[in-house]
Parts: structure tokens; C-alpha cells; sequence
């Protein structure tokens, strides 16, 4: 993955255009960053070009200047699709990318060939009681990263990954997570329920690990009950399922992109789509 830097941004972000082929755009969970998909872009080089990229204080994308901040990462995907003449992409969101590429898709949604959304809710339609209880758990980790990032790493990986080696590759990657960069996470909210739901013009699949926690799992049930879209359920993984369970991540994400064609319906299942 070539490494770049968008002009007037704080946004660092990876190309990878060697395959003669559509785009796939994919943006990582919440304190690690783009580093999270290797076995995805290992995995599917060559046969898809690829886009990853750094959310605002994440990774690389920590240069913010004063009016910078997490309202703006659609504007900032949009430019570099501009740049590198990108006209659609199948977009991949994992936990807060699952946000960030729906939020894409909302102010964008002729450039979304498909959206797929891992560990994710309906940003167009979240309940407030479960809005409530997210937060107050999002503030009992932050307590912890208050007074340290390793004791917070320490922790998050058990919610964030559920084999060993996953959750060792998460902490590695939550350790560089800046405390100051909490700040751009504030205005999350003003994404979440800021456009009315609507008919969908691509092809939607929602999942989760198995061993995510439950409310997630009753949140991804909920969704594709009322989408009526494709929904999987990965088997030996937590919330992170593309640290988890790399190759049925992968197989899954394939097999959602031949399927989820106008003509074929919707599926749901465990272990695939």
C-alpha cells in the first residue's frame, strides 16, 4: 500500500491500484487504524484496488488544524476519490468506520457500489436507550485512557478481539492511540440519526462476530430485520471479526460482492451470507 497525504488535510491514507478492477474503500474501528485490515489487503491485492484510510486521530491523520474535525471525513473521502478519479467504490466499515462509511454513503450514495458494516448500527435509525447505554460505556474506557493508555489498551482488547493473537494485534495498535485525540470523537453524535432512512440504491450487508456483545448482536439482528439486507453472523470472532476470523471475513466480504446484484435477494445466515 502506497502511502499518501491529502493536500489541506490532516488525512493520511493507502492506495493500492495494482488490479484492473473495481475500488474497495475500508475504514478501521475506534483506536487503532488502517493497519487493522492487513490480511484484507494481503488477501484481496491484486484483485480489487484498495483504499484505506486513517479517521481524524488515528494512525497518521493527527495533524488537525483549528475547524478540523470528524464531520468532515466524508468530505475528505470524497476529495481523494476525486484525486485519484474514483468514480464508486464497495465501501468496508468496521465499528466506527461502520459510521464513517455510512455518513459516506448518505451525502454520497451514487459513488457506493455496496456497503458492508461490521460491529456497526444504523446511524439513520439508532435507538436513543441504546445511544444512552453505548455512551456510558464509551465513558467508562475513556475514564481508564485518562490515566492510561496501557491500562486502557488492556482492557479494550478484550472487548475489541476475541483470539488471543487478535486481541495481542489490537493492543499493539491501541498503545499509539493519543490521549488528545479523544477531542475528535466528541462530535460523533452529529452523524447519528441526521438523515431520515430511505430506500437503499446498493446492496447492504450487516454482521458481527459471535462473541461480540449482546446488545451489538440484537442491534445487527434489528437492522437487517428492517433492511431486509444481507446479515452474518462470523463464527470465532468478537467485534473486530476481520482480526479474528481473517479468511471467513474475507470469503464473506467475495461472497457479498458476486451475490448482491438487483437481481439476487437478500440472505441471512451464521458463518455466511
Amino acid at each position: 500500500m502506497k502511502s499518501l497525504v491529502l493536500e489541506n488535510s490532516p488525512i493520511a491514507y493507502y492506495v493500492d491500484n495494482s488490479a484492473n478492477n473495481s475500488w474497495v474503500v475500508f475504514l478501521h474501528a475506534a483506536f487503532v487504524d488502517h493497519r487493522m485490515f492487513e490480511k484484507q489487503f494481503a488477501h484481496f491485492s491484486g484483485k480489487f484496488n484498495l483504499l484505506a484510510v486513517d479517521i481524524l486521530g488515528h494512525g497518521n491523520s493527527t495533524k488537525a488544524q483549528k475547524g478540523d474535525d470528524v464531520q468532515k471525513m466524508s468530505n475528505w473521502i470524497n476529495e481523494i476519490f476525486e484525486k485519484h478519479l474514483i468514480s464508486a467504490a464497495h465501501f468496508v466499515g468496521v465499528s466506527l468506520g461502520a459510521v464513517f462509511v455510512q455518513d459516506f454513503a448518505n451525502k454520497h450514495p451514487d459513488k457506493v457500489l455496496s456497503l458492508a458494516c461490521f460491529g456497526g448500527y444504523d446511524i439513520n435509525n439508532f435507538d436513543v436507550k441504546k445511544q444512552k447505554a453505548n455512551s456510558k460505556a464509551q465513558m467508562a474506557m475513556m475514564f481508564k485512557a485518562m490515566f492510561s493508555i496501557t491500562w486502557f489498551a488492556k482492557a479494550n482488547k478484550k472487548i475489541s478481539a476475541f483470539t488471543s493473537e487478535a486481541q495481542e494485534e489490537f493492543y499493539k495498535l491501541n498503545l499509539q492511540f493519543k490521549k488528545k485525540s479523544f477531542m475528535h470523537l466528541a462530535k460523533l453524535q452529529k452523524l447519528i440519526n441526521q438523515h431520515p432512512p430511505k430506500q437503499r440504491q446498493y446492496p447492504l450487508l450487516v454482521g458481527c462476530g459471535e462473541h461480540d456483545i449482546p446488545m451489538e448482536i440484537e442491534i445487527v439482528n434489528e437492522w437487517a430485520a428492517a433492511e431486509n439486507c444481507h446479515k452474518v453472523i462470523l463464527p470465532n470472532a468478537g467485534h473486530c471479526a476481520n482480526m479474528d476470523a481473517p479468511s471467513a471475513f474475507n470469503s464473506c466480504l467475495e461472497e457479498f460482492w458476486k451475490s448482491a446484484q438487483p437481481s439476487n435477494q437478500p440472505t441471512t445466515s451464521k458463518g455466511s451470507i
